[in-house]
């Protein structure tokens, strides 16, 4: 069971606390933006470089580590997007658009050079170890990328859960791009493609002979479910930003010296629509 567990146990923490980390680091003042993005960079490249040590190496350590260097990857266009280095031309709120809901291409817009950012460095990592023999990093990144755009397209959808303690007070703009709805057309295909995906994963976990097959395709099941899970929290009236309060400490030791001043929000926000169409404000890491 230890070929299981021990895979499990390790990516619920490192997805749990590497969320909260990027959360806590966004919410530092301002003034430390520099040295937030260029210590996420110093492990971005290390991360990559341990990719590429690993890439030919199937010892379950070479597994451990290529799925940790690839969320590491992951979170570098994470905080480079909530502290506004890497977002998109378009930095306001959406236009006034009847029914709502803004346009899909200005919400686009919004993110368009952090998605970008992503693409390159996605087409990198298949360059860097397509065809060999340790891929975890790689199937994991691909993972975060693909079940991150589903989770987007369902919110600009609308889904009825839009969570709003996480978004930086210099992105509440994007609350106006994106609604609330009871359900979309999108939602039942984002889950029923990601159960069968999970359960995929998780056979080829339960039916590979090798330490190493069972153990990286162990990481890459358990990522995928909680991708799922976290689809989920999108329409199941769930407290599960709990779990990452304690990343909004820094915006709290923040706000503490600034009660004068303008208060912080908080986390990726959206503008909701409920049904029947109303604009409302709301938020969404």
């Amino acid at each position: 069971m230890l070929v299981y567990g021990l895979p499990v146990l390790f990516v619920l923490f490192t997805w749990w606390f590497l969320t909260g980390a990027v959360l806590y680091v966004v919410g530092l003042p301002r003034t430390t933006v520099r040295w937030t993005i260029g210590a996420a960079t110093l492990v971005a490249i290390a991360a990559l470089a341990v990719l590429w040590q690993t890439s030919g190496d199937t010892s379950p350590g070479a597994a451990y580590a290529a799925f940790l260097a690839a969320l590491l990857v992951w979170g570098w266009h994470e905080i480079s997007f909530l502290t506004g280095l890497v977002t998109g031309p378009r930095t306001t709120e959406a236009p006034r658009i009847l029914g709502g809901r803004a346009g899909l291409w200005p919400a686009i817009e919004t993110l368009l050079y952090h998605e970008l950012a992503i693409l390159v460095t996605a087409l990198g990592l298949f360059a860097m170890l397509w065809g060999s023999p340790n891929e975890t990093g790689l199937w994991a990144f691909v993972i975060l990328w693909v079940m991150r755009i589903s989770a987007k397209l369902n919110v600009y959808l609308g889904v009825p859960n839009l969570t709003e303690e996480f978004l930086p007070p210099h992105l509440t703009y994007l609350k106006t791009y994106f609604c609330r709805r009871s359900m979309n057309l999108l939602f039942p295909v984002s889950v029923t493609l990601s159960t069968v995906g999970t359960f995929m994963l998780i056979s080829e976990a339960g039916t590979l002979t090798g330490v190493f097959d069972k153990t990286a395709f162990t990481f890459l099941a358990t990522l995928m479910a909680l991708a799922l899970i976290e689809h989920w929290f999108l329409v199941v009236p769930l407290p599960s930003a709990a779990l990452w309060s304690w990343g909004l400490w820094s915006r709290e030791d923040e706000n503490a010296g600034e009660t004068a001043a303008a208060p912080v929000l908080a986390r990726a926000s959206v503008a909701i629509q409920p049904d029947p169409p109303q604009r409302v404000s709301a938020t969404i890491f």
